[in-house]
């Protein structure tokens, strides 16, 4: 019923949508629905994967350099493009907008914590669920980067990891606890041509080039699998033990869903269609 459903919503059901004859045979076989797993995948009527083993070869395509090009930066990032500048206060600790991240859910919170500052910026300190999160404009070039807090990750080490995975934009995010390790994974992403990548004590522990727009790979699923598991991996290195920290990570710049999230042109409060400060008052 979903194939068919969606096949009649855009016109499709002379083709697709259903088994019957004179459609294209786009079928997956599977004996467990509860433990979900591809026992046999057919495409247009052809055998391509069966009991989890790829059986067909790829269809070489010459992609164009304006989509393995696509990570657009105005030049290397460096630390300070991570730090968040605070202005002087006689206080220790300032009232900051962070992103919440929720388990298992798309939508964020909009929390409002206090945070350390010193010498001009905030500095924190590990010792609570906050980290640095970034969004680096990454299709015309134009050097803006965005930074703001979000809590939730968990991460406990010093870290950093980048995504050019990044609905529905698809900018250049980064988090982590360490604004040098936060530059060099956007360095090292950028270098790839996107993707994703965990930088953990200043050494990459995970990574999964996706060179075609910063969101495919030209490679074998079985591969780019291999790859996107050292990422997973990654995530619980650094400490973060989400159920499902990808999604979380990727949906952080998506402004159309509440509460609160990063754009290119800074924080966004979904709920009130208002662009808010990080920093937002002294205690």
């Amino acid at each position: 019923m979903a194939t068919l459903n969606t096949a009649q919503h855009f016109g499709l059901t002379r083709d697709m949508g259903m088994i019957a004859p004179g459609r294209y045979a786009d079928i997956v076989l599977t004996s467990d629905l509860a433990n979900f797993g591809a026992d046999l995948v057919i495409a247009k009527g052809n055998l391509i994967a069966e009991n989890g083993q790829m059986l067909a070869n790829l269809v070489e395509f010459p992609y164009p350099d304006w989509a393995t090009r696509s990570i657009r930066l105005k030049r290397p990032l460096e630390k300070d493009d991570f730090m968040i500048p605070a202005p002087a206060l006689k206080t220790e600790f300032v009232i900051a907008n962070v992103i919440g991240v929720i388990e298992n859910q798309a939508p964020t919170r909009h929390l409002r914590l206090a945070v350390p500052v010193f010498d001009q910026r905030v500095r924190l300190n590990g010792t609570e669920d906050i980290a640095l999160a970034a969004l680096v404009e990454r299709h015309k070039a134009s050097g803006r980067v965005q930074v703001g807090l979000v809590s939730g990750f968990g991460f406990t080490e010093k870290c950093a990891l980048a995504t050019t995975v990044a609905h529905d934009s698809h900018h250049l995010i980064v988090v982590g606890t360490d604004e040098t390790m936060m530059a060099q994974a956007a360095n090292e992403l950028a270098e790839c041509g996107g993707g994703q990548i965990v930088i953990k004590d200043g050494k990459v522990v995970g990574k999964v080039a996706l060179p075609i727009a910063g969101l495919m790979s030209n490679r074998r699923a079985e591969l780019v699998a291999e790859e996107a598991a050292t990422v997973l991996e990654g995530f619980r290195l650094c400490g973060c033990r989400l159920n499902n920290p990808n999604m979380q990570l990727s949906l952080l710049g998506l402004v159309v869903i509440p509460e609160l999230r990063i754009s290119d042109q800074g924080l966004v409060d979904v709920t009130r269609f208002a662009f808010v400060p990080v920093i937002e008052s002294e205690m």
